[in-house]
């Protein structure tokens, strides 16, 4: 049997420095603000060994105030996101955000409703 395995969680937030300062209390460490682009990010602290998945505040318009769909976004890994967006739509679902580079460094990514209309997302480095 394949191995599915979570490789990122995203947070959606209203208000980042709000968020970072709740976060950074309840968990008792210290969040990394980011921005990429029209996003705002506060990345949790992550081990280096590999073990578990990092994850971050997240903070865009459209992500939050217009979606609906508000709620933890969880970013399946794998090899070659295309290839699971490809199967979304036979299997009841909807692509919401096609395959697209996030950064060369990073990787690639895609997002789709499931068919309970829950977001997910999909991370590969190809």
């Amino acid at each position: 049997m394949k191995k599915v395995t979570v490789g990122w969680f995203e947070i959606p937030v209203k208000d980042m420095g709000r968020a970072i300062a709740f976060y950074e209390k309840v968990f008792d460490c210290k969040l990394s603000k980011q921005v990429m682009g029209d996003f705002e990010m506060g990345w949790f602290p992550w081990p280096d060994d590999g073990k578990g998945a990092g994850g971050s505040l997240v903070y865009h318009k459209d992500f939050y105030e217009t979606s609906g769909h508000a709620g933890t976004l969880i970013y399946f890994s794998s090899e070659d996101c295309k290839v699971e967006l490809g199967r979304v739509e036979e299997a009841g679902g909807t692509v919401q955000i096609p395959k697209r580079l996030i950064a060369p460094d990073i990787g690639y990514m895609g997002v789709f409703l499931d068919c309970e209309g829950n977001r997910v997302a999909i991370h590969s480095r190809s």
